[in-house]
């Protein structure tokens, strides 16, 4: 049978409290004792209860993290900082995969209200009423990531996304690009769906460019919808010399797409991703995006939510908006006679 903390006092010749006292690292225990203790734990292979512990000290150490698609790089790569940082300041994390379903969402988020997880971090915007109502009860601190949802009390850690979505359409204009395509996400999303939208379209009427609806496709943020959207934009009447895609995946995929129609990147069409995942790197040629500070973002995160886990407040804070930057490589050039012909 596994020992428990009695069979250890028991064969340590101590009280059960003294061998608590140890495991917690608590300096009231004299360091001969203490060693005795640890002798006997290595000697029955004893390993305290989590839940146990938990439910002692009141205090699980456990964050709760919504994700919309793990599959993605920008999720990946932010994940991967959220992980290290709660990890450094003592915190275990249960990562939750929703793949876009609010239902399976609200089984998550009462899973972690039962398992008294001390704070909640929120990836994704697409919060219908029944989760909007169970968040305004909770009274456990949440905190978004990435995402601001419309009409939301909860603080977010951001960029932001119109100015950014601005600024790589007028990188894309100041390298003499007229005809400029975006492949953007879903609308239903304000901060990654409506406002790199609205910052593609502001950044074409400021330069007195006409908006084509012919250059403009949505897509999931997705390799495959980047390809697909890609493949629709390619059939246009006139092709576009450039392309802005809202998530570095679908411009992977777009790029993906102009390759199998025998088009050069950056010679005949140029790509520009947004986020500033690994996978800008990974790609060739090396793509052009609008960077997201990633690994900041989910430090930010983490270390914002632990503040008010630590001040027991529930509440709404002031969002924290976090500077994006254009990251030159390899996928754009500046428009060229030929392609005007």
């Amino acid at each position: 049978m596994k020992p428990k903390i009695k069979d250890v006092a028991k064969q340590a010749g101590v009280s059960t409290t003294t061998v608590s006292r140890v495991l917690n690292g608590e300096k009231y225990v004299k360091d001969d004792l203490k060693a005795k203790v640890q002798r006997v734990i290595d000697e029955l292979g004893y390993s305290p209860s989590h839940i146990a512990r938990s439910l002692v000290r009141q205090k699980t150490n456990l964050i709760g993290i919504i994700v919309p698609d793990l599959t993605s790089s920008f999720y990946a790569t932010i994940l991967s900082s959220v992980e290290q940082t709660a990890s450094q300041a003592g915190y275990f994390l249960l990562v939750c995969d929703i793949h876009e379903d609010t239902g399976k969402e609200l089984k998550y988020l009462n899973i972690f209200k039962e398992m008294r997880v001390e704070g909640i971090v929120i990836m994704h915007e697409k919060l219908d009423d029944e989760i909007r109502a169970f968040l305004d009860k909770l009274d456990i601190p949440v905190i978004f990531s990435s995402v601001r949802p419309a009409d939301q009390k909860f603080m977010s850690v951001i960029i932001d996304d119109y100015s950014a979505a601005y600024d790589a359409t007028c990188y894309l204009i100041g390298l003499g690009h007229e005809r400029i395509a975006f492949i953007g996400g879903d609308m239903r999303d304000v901060t990654s769906g409506q406002s790199r939208y609205a910052g593609y379209r502001k950044a074409l009427e400021d330069n007195n460019i006409p908006i084509e609806d012919d250059y403009i496709r949505f897509g999931d943020y997705k390799p495959q919808s980047g390809y697909e959207r890609m493949k629709e934009l390619l059939a246009s009447r006139v092709r576009p010399t450039a392309v802005f895609a809202v998530s570095d995946d679908m411009a992977a995929g777009a790029m993906n797409c102009i390759n199998d129609h025998l088009l050069s990147v950056p010679d005949d069409i140029s790509v520009i991703g947004f986020d500033g995942s690994q996978l800008t790197e990974l790609v060739r040629p090396r793509l052009s995006s609008m960077e997201q500070p990633i690994e900041e973002m989910g430090k930010v995160t983490v270390l914002s939510l632990i503040d008010f886990m630590t001040q027991q407040q529930t509440g709404f804070k002031k969002d924290l908006i976090l500077k994006h930057r254009l990251v030159v490589r390899d996928s754009c050039r500046p428009v060229v006679k030929q392609q005007e012909t």
